[in-house]
């Protein structure tokens, strides 16, 4: 496969920014970053600009609003017949791009890798499996974007409901099942999900857990 276009959300993530941009240039051919970031205010935008000073193609487009907004203002930028989505805090397994190829067929829209939250302190790794197992089941049951290869065409025209901040993935997810491709968990790849440092807190959890309910019902 040749190289492809990779949009990736930011706001704010400049704790794991640079290794996640690294891991993307690592294992992915990427022809253009398309980088899309909700007016961050720390030095997301200072990282993302001095690794484009190495790459030289990277394009940012600021958008004030939702995932689901900004999601398809980065895919209307795709070009070429295959992109991926990469979340901001995630690194990629290494390989990713190689690997998820061996899923491609013609009836196949996406390619998802497993996320595999990051814990502090936890590292049984019959946690891990345990884990692994229910993203798996999550993603069958809704979707996800972390770490996805997607067919532009089984996208084409796809407009995702503004108010889905949440849940904008499975949106997608379904889009394309409707559209008569296959949606695959791919053999060996992954990504390491890492949760924002300003997120490990009993408020933060609650009311992101109330949000993704609001969005489900949607």
């Amino acid at each position: 496969m040749q190289a492809i276009d990779v949009v990736v959300l930011t706001k704010n993530s400049e704790h794991l920014l640079d290794r996640c941009l690294a891991a993307i240039y690592e294992n992915v051919p990427v022809k253009n970053l398309i980088v899309v970031d909700g007016f961050s205010t720390d030095d997301t935008l200072k990282i993302v600009n001095e690794i484009n000073e190495e790459h030289g193609n990277i394009t940012v487009l600021n958008v004030d609003g939702s995932r689901a907004k900004a999601r398809e203002k980065g895919l209307r930028q795709v070009r070429t017949d295959w992109f991926m989505f990469v979340d901001s805090d995630v690194i990629l397994s290494r390989d990713w791009f190689r690997k998820a190829g061996k899923s491609i067929k013609t009836n196949v829209g996406a390619v998802w890798g497993v996320n595999i939250d990051v814990i502090p302190n936890v590292k049984d790794k019959r946690f891990l499996k345990l884990q692994s197992l229910i993203a798996r089941q999550c993603f069958n049951l809704r979707g996800g974007m972390h770490d996805t290869l997607i067919r532009r065409e089984a996208v084409a025209g796809i407009k995702i409901p503004e108010q889905l901040h949440a849940y904008e993935d499975a949106y997608i997810i379904n889009w394309i099942k409707e559209k008569g491709y296959k949606t695959v968990i791919g053999d060996g790849i992954y990504c390491l999900h890492f949760k924002s440092p300003m997120g490990w807190n009993l408020k933060n959890g609650i009311s992101q857990a109330i949000f993704e309910v609001r969005c489900g019902l949607v």
